[in-house]
């Protein structure tokens, strides 16, 4: 082997690793998309707005929370458009509240 081999592999190894993420990238684009869709489906602007808010503050929250909804969807458990209100109320019941801890001193 020479030199001009092993830049020759190390170059088509590059090139075979940089298509494998390009496809894994548009897998990836291709499932956010349809996540967006199926949310734009269920929650009206309003709720829309709110979960893009929650986002902002909380990630883990808001992908938990995005994924229960469409859960719900292709449960068939959610018929209709839910409104702030309603995602509100159903925010409340999906993330468990945090216990405020209070030390009192002796």
């Amino acid at each position: 082997m020479d030199a001009e081999d092993i830049k020759r592999r190390m170059i088509q190894q590059m090139q075979q690793e940089s298509q494998e993420q390009a496809e894994e990238e548009y897998i990836r684009a291709q499932i956010e998309a349809q996540k967006k869709a199926i949310l734009r489906k269920i929650l009206d602007a309003d709720a829309r707005e709110r979960l893009a808010r929650i986002r902002m503050a909380n990630l883990h929250n808001a992908e938990f929370i995005e994924n229960q909804l469409i859960r719900l969807y292709q449960m068939g458990r959610i018929s209709e458009q839910i409104d702030d209100r309603k995602f509100q109320i159903l925010v409340k019941n999906l993330i468990p509240r945090r216990r405020d801890i209070k030390i009192r001193r002796i």
